[in-house]
């Protein structure tokens, strides 16, 4: 019987052959595993980015800007509920309807809570000028509490137009392919595309600034009253103190003058 011919047919491939054979074929191990989702998603972001057109970059500028005027007033506000001392601000009116302002003097200092810096400047200047201290105290709480409430406002108002103007041009750059017809329908999808996604985008970062933006205008006006209430009741309370001693002392110094005359 004739040894078996490799390659020929109905021959038994060798051991060797057969080893070559199975390092060769890829295992299922080998398989390469599929991309994250988090790489999808980063890849969806980019394409749609790059599909915008360019007017994308002043979108994403916009975004990052309002990202960040967002986050920082949020972070203000919520220190600024943290700072806040009720129970100081009742301790110090009731000293001074005892008659006692260096003690609410002495407790309004030092406090980070608005209302209470403004009652310890206008204790402090009640001799000068008690409604002018006040005044400046408030206007500078106040220009704390609306800082960036103008960047915001700029950035609801702009994101759109942004939006539109990417809307524009990307109908715009349709409508010049149309003469080409082997172009014609991709160079328009692409416009149309260019379109949409500049205007969603812009849509989505007026949003986005928006409902912050009114949240915050309230929270200006609420401390804006809160000021106003505080000082016309620290006014009130500081003239009857006043009108209090000018009664007592021209009620001490009658009697002395009758006397004199009776005399």
């Amino acid at each position: 019987m004739s040894p078996a011919v490799p390659g020929a047919p109905g021959a038994m491939p060798s051991p060797a052959v057969t080893a070559t054979l199975s390092a060769a074929s890829p295992s299922p191990a080998a398989t390469p595993a599929p991309p994250p989702a988090k790489a999808g998603w980063t890849n969806f972001l980019i394409d749609n980015f790059r599909k915008g057109g360019p007017i994308m970059w002043p979108i994403l500028i916009v975004s990052i800007i309002a990202v960040a005027v967002v986050l920082e007033r949020v972070f203000w506000w919520t220190g600024r509920w943290m700072r806040r001392d009720p129970k100081r601000i009742e301790k110090v009116f009731t000293a001074i309807e005892t008659g006692d302002v260096a003690e609410a003097s002495r407790l309004s200092r030092g406090s980070r809570d608005p209302v209470l810096r403004m009652m310890w400047n206008g204790l402090n200047h009640q001799h000068a000028s008690l409604q002018g201290a006040l005044q400046v105290a408030a206007g500078i709480e106040i220009k704390r509490a609306g800082r960036f409430l103008v960047v915001m406002d700029t950035l609801v108002t702009l994101a759109p137009l942004l939006g539109l103007l990417g809307t524009i041009t990307g109908l715009i750059r349709s409508f010049s392919f149309l003469g080409n017809e082997e172009l014609a329908v991709q160079a328009v999808t692409g416009g149309i595309a260019e379109a949409l996604i500049a205007t969603a985008c812009g849509l989505g970062i007026a949003i986005f600034s928006l409902i912050p933006f009114n949240f915050f205008t309230s929270r200006v006006s609420n401390l804006e009253f809160e000021l106003q209430t505080a000082a016309t009741n620290l006014e009130v309370m500081l003239e009857a103190q006043s009108k209090a001693r000018e009664g007592v002392a021209i009620g001490t110094d009658t009697p002395s003058s009758a006397t004199r005359s009776s005399i």
